[in-house]
């Protein structure tokens, strides 16, 4: 005789397994554009990201020289915050700059 669940403490350990699960990561990138200056992809990176001033110009440095820079990474829900706060700044500002998120 078969029983779907003929051991039901190894069912409660997948499940506990599967909500013990680390939540799924985000890369935030920002993405080069000809128009937004250095010095407001400095100040977003400090103010939204917390970066140090260093930190901030090394990755402005990679956005400017290799087109995209890494900013952070986060779960979805902090990573897709942080995209919209990027993208409502630099509209106010009349920047194009685009901000993304990429699973890591």
């Amino acid at each position: 005789m078969s029983h779907r669940f003929a051991n039901p403490d190894r069912q409660d350990q997948i499940l506990l397994d599967e909500m013990l699960q680390e939540p799924r990561k985000f890369k935030v990138l920002l993405h080069n554009d000809d128009y937004t200056t250095m010095e407001f992809v400095i100040a977003v990176l400090v103010q939204v990201f917390r970066k140090t001033a260093q930190q901030a110009t090394a990755i402005m440095l990679s956005v400017h020289e290799k087109g995209v820079g890494e900013c952070g990474v986060f779960t979805a829900e902090v990573a897709e915050t942080k995209v919209a706060i990027v993208h409502a700044r630099a509209r106010k500002e009349g920047f194009p700059l685009r901000c993304s998120m990429e699973e890591v």
